[in-house]
């Protein structure tokens, strides 16, 4: 007689009613930041990632995936705390306040974390320790599924060394290469590559670091040695993706540019091949040379029967006790961040307005006699890529005394939507130059007396070109630096830190400002920074309205 079925237990109901008050938070506040993707769903957000090629993330089913199948395979019978389920209210409770945290900072991925660490809470509260413990992995593998802007970070510094490999290992086999940023072409246009973010391994990393990650958990149990097969796969994701650009070069250089396009697309597979041989000849060789006592298996032990008290236990009390709480708080975080996502304005804009209340001030046309401004429209990339509410305004300034002296001004002005400015050196590198070294360089404001200067970043940069005689190096000076309603400051960093902290502290939002300059700097840095100064005497007046060196320092 085959044995009754029993109904599903109170801590199994506690779950499923904690999900869904969370699947609802997520979807109808999960997003706060608009500007791209315009939807309060998080799920739509993240899913939309994982379909639009141009984020670069389409990995994304294939990890959801193998996450799944990861949880699957290390299913147990359920076994719910014998008791008030602390740890997973805990991490129920935790999720929710790092959900409102990245709610207020429009920190989509911090939301998604937020998601994750919900999820787990959720499992846990079904399946007590055992299922908790089983799910650690699979759910944290789902963070190599976040968009790999995320990575924007650390592909710079990768674009630039593996092109500095290649430019170093082209020019010690005899063959000429001019560098302009991430590019590598030859004087005689021979070739022309650019080391751009999916050549540089930022895509190849996320897939790559994956993969040897999955490959460690499933054949070692320590840690150590998971570890070790993790971190390899970052040396060798560079010298897969040196060994790329420098074999695109090879081709081109001896066989033409047919042959190096030919090379491009063999050596995608090639990087592939050079990281997953790596990684799978060091786990051959740990479990040679290195072999653990058991071999891996099941990441859970073998889960005792279930502890089930049909007329009712502590543990079911504590169940519909926690759920009961969890529902409250995910009620009020919905109350609170619908207020928060309705909150009019608050903050000022870095700069002054334009009538239209979107754009910076036009900036001055003329500043004396000595300069003529020229005006400079914004590429349609610009205004397709960041969000409809950003403003602009720059000019061209031209010294009527040298014309060949010309200082660039650009203002970028942010919309309610923080993602309106980037970390300067990115564009930069993106635009053809090499960035060669970074200082701070304090500029005084016309009308701000001994007090009124502020710090830039300045930046400086070249960009190589071919001649007659081979090459010319055309060096230049950028300055920039950052402005919001009370605060002035030079770094990326600091800007970052001031806006997040604004928003989730005080439920404020700035419009901050992205203030630019750049000039030729062949007669010299100090004759660079003095054309700078005149053409801000001219024109800080009238759109920077911060000028105390007491708000850089904020």
């Amino acid at each position: 007689m085959p044995t009754p079925r029993l109904p599903p237990a109170p801590h199994v109901w506690s779950a499923l009613a904690c999900a869904l008050a969370g699947a609802a938070l997520f979807q109808f506040f999960g997003n706060a930041g608009r500007g791209y993707i315009d939807t309060a769903s998080l799920f739509h957000w993240w899913g939309y990632q994982w379909l639009n090629p141009a984020s670069e993330t389409e990995h994304g089913w294939v990890i959801l995936a193998v996450s799944v199948w990861l949880l699957w395979r290390q299913r147990r019978p359920l076994e719910p705390d014998a008791g008030f389920p602390l740890a997973a209210v805990a991490a129920l409770a935790v999720a929710l306040l790092l959900h409102a945290a990245g709610f207020a900072a429009q920190q989509a991925r911090i939301s998604i974390v937020a998601l994750l660490v919900y999820t787990w809470g959720v499992i846990r509260l079904a399946g007590g320790p055992r299922w908790g413990a089983a799910a650690v992995f699979p759910l944290a593998f789902m963070g190599f599924a976040l968009p790999v802007g995320v990575l924007d970070e650390v592909g710079l510094p990768l674009r630039l060394w593996v092109t500095d490999a290649g430019e170093v290992i082209a020019r010690a086999a005899g063959i000429p290469v001019l560098r302009s940023g991430t590019q590598l072409l030859s004087p005689d246009g021979r070739f022309n590559y650019d080391v751009a973010a999916p050549c540089s391994g930022v895509r190849s990393l996320m897939a790559l670091t994956a993969l040897s990650l999955l490959f460690g958990y499933l054949n070692f149990r320590s840690a150590w040695r998971r570890g070790l097969v993790f971190a390899l796969a970052f040396p060798l994701v560079y010298l897969g993706n040196v060994a790329r650009i420098v074999a695109i070069v090879f081709a081109a250089q001896w066989a033409g540019p047919v042959w190096g396009a030919r090379a491009h697309e063999v050596m995608g597979y090639g990087v592939f091949v050079i990281v997953l041989g790596g990684v799978l000849a060091a786990i051959a060789a740990l479990r040679r040379w290195w072999p653990e006592s058991t071999p891996p298996g099941r990441e859970v032990e073998p889960a005792v029967p279930s502890r089930r008290d049909p007329a009712g236990s502590t543990w079911s009390v504590g169940s519909t006790l926690a759920a009961g709480a969890m529902l409250g708080l995910v009620g009020v975080e919905m109350t609170f961040l619908h207020r928060l996502a309705h909150l009019p304005a608050r903050g000022g804009a870095g700069v002054a307005l334009a009538a239209d209340g979107v754009n910076p001030v036009e900036l001055p046309a003329f500043i004396g006699t000595d300069w003529i401004g020229q005006r400079v429209e914004v590429t349609a990339v610009e205004r397709e890529i960041l969000p409809p509410d950003t403003g602009y305004s720059r000019r061209l300034y031209v010294n009527l005394a040298d014309r060949s002296r010309d200082v660039f001004l650009s203002i970028v002005l942010s919309g309610r939507d923080r993602t309106s400015i980037h970390r300067p050196e990115l564009c930069l590198v993106g635009q053809g130059w090499s960035i060669e070294g970074a200082t701070r360089h304090a500029f005084r404001h016309p009308n701000g007396g001994a007090a009124g200067g502020f710090d830039a970043t300045l930046l400086r940069v070249r960009r190589e070109r071919p001649s007659a005689q081979g090459r010319v190096v055309v060096p230049q000076l950028v300055a920039y630096w950052f402005v919001s309603g009370d605060t002035v400051t030079a770094s990326h960093w600091g800007r970052f830190g001031l806006d997040a902290w604004n928003r989730v502290a005080r439920a404020r939002v700035d419009r901050w400002a992205y203030v630019l300059m750049q000039t030729d700097v062949v007669d010299g840095e100090p004759a660079a920074l003095a054309r700078m100064q005149a053409v801000l005497d001219g024109t800080l007046p009238a759109f920077q309205r911060v000028t105390g060196r007491a708000a850089d320092r904020r």
